[in-house]
């Protein structure tokens, strides 16, 4: 059974940051895709991921991910990613998906 998923919004300095808390997979990824799309195409600044509390995520989860990001870039806005555990950050760097991201 996965870890509850949790996400707070904070919006600071012309961005949004959001905080995942729990793990990202295939049962939680829609109620991500469902907030993180609404915030891109609501707020059309850039968004801030800090993943510090976030302990699992697979590829459904980076799908949404990166979707979210075409959107915002649709709206000249990027996403940074922040404070990946080292087990994710290699996820990261195995997809090639750290190229994609600005990852802090």
């Amino acid at each position: 059974m996965s870890e509850e998923l949790k996400i707070l919004e904070n919006r600071e300095n012309g961005s949004v940051k959001i905080s995942i808390t729990g793990e990202v997979d295939i049962y939680s990824s829609q109620l991500l895709k469902e907030r993180l799309y609404n915030i891109v195409e609501t707020e059309k600044q850039d968004i801030k991921i800090d993943c510090e509390g976030m302990n699992y995520i697979d590829s459904t989860g980076l799908g949404v991910l990166v979707g979210a990001l075409k959107k915002a870039k649709e709206s000249g806005n990027l996403i940074y990613i922040t404070n990946l555990k080292e087990n994710i950050k290699k996820l990261f760097l195995i997809t090639g998906l750290d190229k994609v991201f600005i990852i802090e």
